[in-house]
């Protein structure tokens, strides 16, 4: 089991956090919607309280990628996040996931951000992957994920898969899952992370509703509910998704 936030939670909570949960996401900038980003420098403390890592970078939404050059912010953005890797320590062969928060069919200019961003890490010391939505989205008549395209495109060079899909089901909502659940149940089989629930609830998640808390959060358990507290949860087979430590 492993969470996900934007802010950083303190250092004061990590050993309780701990107790519920094997690794955390880590932002290499700042996370969506954030003008600074808490988790910088913060690399060494998780590390002794004994967490893993999936190391993130927040990639470009559509509106800021339409009539540029996409493929060259993508190699810049790649660069970007290699540096930043560097700076917080994190070795050689870690795997970096581009946040990719748009679903759907990628449109010409994601997908050449995305797979130049792919193509960069995956020339350096990192290796690349992209968290990106597991939820089929109707196109003609079949159905269509982003990570399903990812995987597609990318075929036997291979890109690690972080694949949110908060639909219940099959996800278990805000819960601490039974072992039966890996991280193929998302439905993406080749998922290596799978994240099953956000705060706040999304519109896909309406049926999950009984499971979040009256203000539509997700909160670790055995904790107060604050901002310090509520969290994304994530599983995978991995404690270090991103071989991190």
């Amino acid at each position: 089991m492993g969470f996900d936030k934007n802010d950083y939670p303190g250092d004061n909570l990590l050993p309780a956090l701990h107790r519920s949960f094997s690794y955390t996401g880590y932002w290499l900038n700042n996370p969506p919607g954030a003008n600074n980003n808490s988790w910088t420098g913060k690399r060494s403390v998780l590390k002794a309280t004994g967490f893993g890592f999936m190391i993130l970078y927040n990639g470009r939404l559509d509106k800021e990628l339409e009539g540029k050059d996409a493929a060259a912010l993508g190699r810049s953005d790649a660069a970007a996040a290699i540096a930043a890797a560097k700076r917080e320590g994190f070795a050689s062969g870690a795997i970096l996931f581009l946040d990719q928060e748009e679903g759907g069919r990628l449109l010409p200019e994601q997908s050449a951000y995305l797979f130049s961003w792919i193509d960069a890490v995956r020339g350096s010391q990192y290796k690349p992957g992209v968290y990106c939505s597991g939820i089929p989205v109707a196109e003609g008549s079949g159905k269509i994920t982003t990570a399903e395209q990812i995987a597609t495109h990318e075929g036997n060079k291979g890109v690690a898969l972080w694949a949110w899909n908060d639909q219940c089901p099959p996800a278990p909502g805000c819960a601490m899952p039974g072992k039966s659940l890996v991280p193929s149940s998302s439905g993406i089989s080749k998922a290596l992370v799978w994240q099953y629930a956000k705060s706040p609830r999304t519109e896909f998640a309406r049926q999950c509703g009984p499971t979040y808390t009256a203000d539509n959060n997700c909160y670790a358990p055995n904790l107060p509910q604050n901002a310090q507290t509520f969290l994304d949860l994530d599983l995978s087979l991995s404690a270090d998704p991103s071989d991190g430590r």
